[in-house]
């Protein structure tokens, strides 16, 4: 069975990565746009009787969700075998319950629909929570970016070195790296305002002559991160990083990271960067999808690329 590569938009340069990583050019796609806005994507070879990759993250705006839709809709349509949605950052992941009254539940819906366009298998990293895996009626293959990670937090070889989490519901994720690195771990609480605000944080933990190492999937305002990094200096911690999967890195988040007390916020390429910052090192993760894909189509084990 062939196996075809194709890149939404958005992922182009990590798509480009991946394929190469895999021995593969990326397939031919053309998008037509009306003037309205609205777009039109067409594989321009076949994909019949192929196993198709199509790799794009969906982080908004909601049109990197739409071109993923309309291109697992095209491959379908086209007679495609096996459809893998590559979904290296899910986006809307955050909306995975009903938090109050009358919100939708919108990650189950984006399940949901990528189930109904086409896609007969999902591969991605770091859900915002693990049980979006449940959302779905076809295989996840949930990927961790604690193989990229714990490599590199080893060749800094840092003394006291202590793992934290950025809130209560990162402390699974910080007690893994922990375990593995056999450090302390720290928990930071906070309260929110709104989303994106916070009202009040304290440190959980001892972080006195510590170098501190805050582990989160994802960055968004850096105002959480920040903030953390800001009162841990405060009591007394050598140093401060940073590792976060996806750096979304919206609003003042650029601004928030250069006038912190983070020494480091290291990152993947699944989201790529609208800017720059000298504190920020991207890490990628293209060799381990290229792998995963290679594991996939023949039907090899994949438990062993999974450390947490």
């Amino acid at each position: 069975m062939e196996v075809k590569i194709f890149s939404c938009s958005q992922s182009k340069v990590l798509a480009q990565q991946i394929a190469s990583l895999y021995g593969k050019e990326l397939g031919k796609v053309s998008i037509s746009t009306y003037s309205d806005g609205e777009f039109q994507p067409s594989f321009e070879e076949t994909v019949r009787g192929a196993r198709v990759f199509i790799i794009g993250s969906t982080f908004p705006s909601e049109n990197n969700l739409m071109e993923m839709l309309l291109m697992l809709d095209a491959a379908k349509r086209a007679s495609a075998l096996h459809i893998n949605a590559v979904l290296p950052y899910f986006g809307w992941a955050r909306q995975d319950r009903k938090d109050k009254p009358r919100v939708p539940i919108a990650a189950k819906m984006i399940a949901k629909i990528l189930e109904t366009a086409g896609a007969t298998r999902v591969i991605t990293m770091d859900l915002h929570a693990d049980q979006i895996q449940g959302f779905f009626e076809i295989p996840v293959d949930h990927l961790y970016a604690s193989t990229i990670f714990l490599p590199y937090l080893e060749s800094l070889n840092l003394e006291n070195l202590t793992m934290a989490s950025p809130d209560m519901g990162g402390s699974k994720r910080a007690y893994a790296y922990a375990k593995a690195l056999q450090s302390d771990v720290v928990i930071c609480y906070k309260e929110r305002k709104k989303a994106n605000v916070i009202s009040h944080m304290e440190v959980i933990g001892n972080v006195k002559d510590k170098n501190v190492v805050i582990v989160d999937d994802m960055v968004d305002t850096a105002g959480t991160l920040t903030t953390a990094a800001n009162i841990m200096i405060k009591r007394g911690a050598k140093s401060v990083r940073a590792i976060c999967t996806h750096p979304i890195l919206s609003g003042k988040a650029y601004e928030r990271i250069d006038n912190s007390a983070l020494k480091e916020l290291i990152v993947t390429d699944t989201i790529p960067l609208k800017g720059s910052s000298n504190k920020i090192k991207v890490v990628s993760c293209a060799p381990l999808f290229a792998d995963i894909m290679e594991r996939v189509h023949s039907h090899k084990s994949i438990s062993g690329q999974f450390l947490m």
